[in-house]
């Protein structure tokens, strides 16, 4: 099967939208401007990481379809493997490997990081280098382009005695 190159705006629409549980591409949470969106969009929908399903919800409409109605995105199980977050079985086409919710992203460091970062006593910068096996710079990389930038997720940090620096999300 051919590796898909994405973009790094492609990346980060597709990775906002595997990570919520009905794998909406709306809203959109990368800071683009103008037509950005639409045609980021239009390439992945040719690509087939995306699909065009009936919207439910008005504020989150693509295209309004004479037939169909209000028409949004989501991301296909194609998406979801290209990024690394499941298998996807080339023998089926997207439809029939469409579920109800998409799967969270199992087992990668980004998991880890965010689940030490939501629990009660959060994490410090030391806690999360030997868990993940980064460096520290790559922890704050991590934190400030990955999770802050691209996943739009609040880190917040705070001083704790005894313990240093404390980094932590809102629980999810």
């Amino acid at each position: 099967m051919t590796q898909i190159q994405l973009t790094d705006t492609q990346a980060v629409i597709l990775s906002a939208a595997c990570a919520r549980n009905d794998g909406a591409v709306f809203p959109v949470t990368a800071k683009l401007k103008g037509g950005a969106v639409g045609n980021v969009c239009k390439s992945l929908l040719k690509l087939g990481l995306i699909e065009e399903i009936p919207a439910t919800d008005l504020n989150t409409v693509w295209r309004h379809d004479e037939a169909r109605g209000p028409i949004t995105l989501r991301a296909t199980p194609l998406a979801q493997s290209t990024l690394g977050i499941t298998e996807h079985d080339a023998t089926t086409t997207p439809a029939e490997n469409v579920t109800t919710s998409s799967p969270r992203r199992k087992g990668t460091k980004q998991e880890a990081l965010i689940e030490m970062l939501r629990a009660p006593d959060g994490a410090t910068i030391e806690e999360i280098m030997a868990a993940t096996d980064w460096q520290s710079h790559t922890v704050r990389g991590a934190m400030a382009g990955a999770l802050k930038k691209k996943l739009g997720l609040e880190v917040t940090s705070e001083k704790v005695e005894g313990r240093g620096r404390v980094y932590r999300l809102p629980a999810a």
